[in-house]
C-alpha cells in the first residue's frame, strides 16, 4: 500500500505519544499502535517492514518459543525487532514497526519476529504477509475468546496469506491442517514412554476425522488430541514428519532431532513434553529461516525457560515451583495438573486460577473448570490442595468433584493467607499463577521461603 497524508499523520502522532510515554517513565505499552491504527485503519499495511519477517501463533506456547527463537538469534548477533514488550495483537505489531523505525516509517533492520495472536488474524495478515508462520498447536482457549478449536482452524484457513511457508505440529491433526496449499514443513516427537492408546483427558478436539468425519483411530495418544492418527474410512493419517526429536533423555536432559535423515543432538530446557514441544517448534523455525544446527545448538545451551511460566528455588531441601496455568484455559491448566502429578516425590499445590481481570467480578464463568482434568491432582503422591481467591469456593467443589479427599484440600479467598497454610509434609510446593498474576505469585513464594526459613512451616 501506499503512503498517504493519513499514514504520515497517524506516524506523527503516534511518534509523539510513544515520546510522552517514554517521558512519564511508561514502557511495553501498545498504546502508540492503538492511536496509529484509529487514525489510519491500514496502518499495518502502509507502514514499511523488513524484508523477512516470521510470525510465531497457536493457542499455548508461542510466548515461550518466541523467546527462544529471539534469544538463539540475539546470542548469533542478527538483528531483528520483536513484539515481546508488548501485546501480540494488531497494535502491539504497529507499535513494534513505529519504535524500529526510522523518521519516516524506514525499518531499522531487515528481520522482525512476531508473536501473533490467533483471533487478531484478520486485522494483521490482511496487512503483512510473512515468510513463515509457525503454529504451536490449535486447542479451545478462554471461552470469552477461543471457546473451540475449529472457530480458531478456520479463521487462520482464512487469514494466513498463500505464499507463507507454515512450520506446523505434525502431531496435532488441527494444527497440520492449517492451509493445504501452502508450503510447509512438520514437527512432531517420536514415541514416548508415557505415549497411551486412550485418551484420559476430558478434552478431545478431534475425535472424529478432519478429512471425512468418520471415526478416528488414534494410533498414539500424548494428551488431549495431540498424537498420532490415521482414518480406516478415507485413509486420512498424521503426516510424515521432518523436523522429529528422538532419543529423548530426559536425565540428562538431552534429545536427537532427526531432519532428513541426520540426527542432531540438542540440549532440553524442560522435561514436559509441552516444553519438547517448544523447543522442537523453535528449532525446526530456526533452521527454516536459515540458521544451522550448531549455532541453534551452541545458542540453546545457554538458555533456559523464562522465570515468568516456569522457575525452582529450593530452600531447607524443599523445592517452591511456579508453573503458570493460564487462566480460564483448560488445557493450559490440565497439562499443569498432569505436570505436577508425574513430578516426583511428595507435593502440595498452589492455585491462584482465578483471571486477573474477572478476579472482582463474582459472576465469571466458571464452567472451564469442567472441561479442566482436575482428577490429576486426585494422586497419592499430591498430599495437600490450597486453593485462594474470589472463586475459591466454587474452584473447592470442582476439586471434591475430581475425587480429592476434603481432608487434603484447604481454601481462602485471600491469596496472602497461602503460606501459613503450606503443609511441611510436601517435599515440593508447585504455586499454579495466571499469565498476569506472576507477581502476586513470587511475593507469595517469597513469603513460603521466609517461613521456611524461620522454621514455621505448618
Amino acid at each position: 500500500m501506499k503512503r498517504n497524508l493519513r499514514f504520515y499523520f497517524a506516524l506523527m502522532f503516534a511518534r509523539g505519544t510513544a515520546l510522552v510515554l517514554k517521558l512519564i517513565g511508561r514502557k511495553g505499552t501498545s498504546m502508540p499502535g492503538s492511536w496509529a491504527i484509529i487514525l489510519c485503519p491500514d496502518f499495518i499495511g502502509r507502514m514499511p517492514k523488513p524484508k523477512k519477517i516470521i510470525g510465531i501463533t497457536g493457542t499455548n506456547g508461542k510466548t515461550t518459543v518466541s523467546n527462544m527463537i529471539e534469544d538463539v538469534l540475539e546470542d548469533n548477533g542478527i538483528e531483528f525487532m520483536c513484539n515481546r514488550s508488548g501485546t501480540n495483537v494488531a497494535t502491539g505489531v504497529a507499535s513494534t514497526l513505529i519504535a524500529n523505525s526510522h523518521f519516516f516509517g524506514k525499518p531499522k533492520c531487515d528481520l522482525a519476529v512476531f508473536e501473533l495472536d490467533e483471533r487478531s488474524a484478520p486485522n494483521i495478515y490482511p496487512y503483512m504477509q510473512p515468510d513463515i508462520v509457525l503454529c504451536t498447536n490449535i486447542f479451545r482457549d478462554s471461552y470469552k475468546r477461543n471457546a473451540h478449536a475449529e472457530f480458531i482452524l478456520d479463521i487462520l484457513n482464512k487469514e494466513i496469506p498463500k505464499g507463507t511457508k507454515l512450520v506446523l505440529n505434525g502431531d496435532d491433526p488441527l494444527c497440520s491442517s492449517i492451509k493445504p496449499e501452502n508450503d510447509r514443513v512438520y514437527f512432531g516427537i517420536d514415541h514416548l514412554d508415557t505415549d497411551k492408546k486412550e485418551c484420559d483427558n476430558i478434552v478431545n478436539d478431534v475425535p472424529a476425522c478432519p478429512k471425512c468425519h468418520g471415526p478416528l483411530v488414534h494410533d498414539i495418544v500424548r494428551y488431549h488430541h495431540i498424537g498420532r492418527v490415521h482414518c480406516e474410512a478415507c485413509g486420512y493419517r498424521s503426516p510424515d514428519i521432518d523436523y522429529l526429536a528422538t532419543d529423548i533423555d530426559t536425565k540428562d536432559m538431552r534429545m536427537n532431532v532427526t531432519v532428513g535423515g541426520k540426527k542432531s543432538e540438542y540440549p532440553l530446557l524442560n522435561s514436559t513434553n509441552i516444553n519438547i514441544y517448544n523447543a522442537l517448534a523453535a528449532i525446526a523455525t530456526l533452521r527454516e529461516f536459515g540458521l544451522s544446527e550448531e549455532k541453534i545448538r551452541n545458542s540453546m545451551e545457554k538458555m533456559g525457560i523464562s522465570e515468568t511460566r516456569y522457575s525452582e528455588k529450593e530452600v531447607n531441601g524443599r523445592k517452591y515451583i511456579l508453573h503458570l496455568a493460564k487462566g480460564q484455559n483448560p488445557i493450559a491448566c490440565s497439562r499443569a495438573f498432569e505436570n505436577i502429578r508425574n513430578a516426583p516425590g511428595k507435593k502440595s499445590v498452589v492455585m491462584f486460577l482465578d483471571d486477573y481481570f474477572d478476579a472482582r467480578h463474582t459472576v465469571e464463568n466458571t464452567a472451564w473448570f469442567y472441561d479442566t482434568d482436575f482428577e490429576f491432582l486426585n494422586d497419592p503422591s499430591i498430599v495437600q490442595v490450597v486453593i485462594a481467591g474470589a472463586r475459591h469456593h466454587d474452584t473447592y467443589v470442582r476439586t471434591l468433584l475430581a475425587g480429592v479427599p476434603a481432608e487434603k484440600i484447604v481454601h481462602m479467598r485471600d491469596e496472602s493467607d497461602t503460606p501459613a497454610a503450606v503443609s511441611k509434609e510436601a517435599d515440593t510446593v508447585f504455586i499454579l499463577y495466571d499469565v498476569y498474576t506472576i507477581r502476586l505469585a513470587n511475593d507469595i513464594r517469597d513469603k513460603m521461603i521466609e517461613r521456611e526459613k524461620e522454621g514455621e512451616t505448618k
